[in-house]
């Protein structure tokens, strides 16, 4: 099904086009959310426009999701340092997500991330996708996303305990 909305949007249908954005809203926000915290929304609208103007560049409709995903956490790193979240530092045993009082907690200590750490602990931790991957959508070398990695895990630790 979405395969053949993304190829009727890409058409210039535009009943598919509102379809096929209001279906990647959701997942967007799961992305953009954690990474630019109180601009996660400012980061989605971002994220949708950039999929509307580039969806005719998008080759294979299977491959949507992906290709949202490296324009959604491009865009909310964008927006986190636009909007000044920059402060570095750097994830443990999550509590449920169904525990509102950890969650506030949780995006507390996010909060103290850079917008670099936040999504590579998003990509690695939440998205469950190899270090390989997240090294080509943050456009960065392995290396740099291990040690990242291990930064921001360390970092999370550290501000969870205190």
């Amino acid at each position: 099904m979405t395969a053949a909305l993304v190829r009727a949007a890409q058409r210039g249908d535009t009943m598919a086009m509102n379809e096929l954005l209001g279906e990647l809203t959701p997942y967007l926000g799961k992305i953009c959310g954690p990474i630019a915290l109180d601009a996660g929304a400012d980061a989605v609208q971002e994220s949708l426009i950039a999929i509307f103007r580039h969806l005719r560049e998008l080759r294979d409709p299977e491959a949507l999701y992906g290709w949202a995903r490296a324009i959604a956490v491009r865009e909310a790193v964008r927006v986190a340092r636009r909007a000044g979240r920059a402060r570095p530092a750097e994830l443990a045993d999550l509590p449920s997500p169904y525990d509102v009082e950890h969650a506030v907690d949780i995006r507390d200590v996010l909060g103290r991330l850079s917008p670099e750490h936040r999504a590579v602990l998003v990509l690695r931790d939440l998205e469950g996708l190899p270090e390989e991957a997240v090294a080509r959508l943050l456009r960065v070398p392995s290396g740099t996303v291990k040690s990242r990695l291990h930064r921001a895990r360390e970092s999370f630790r550290r501000a969870w305990r205190s």
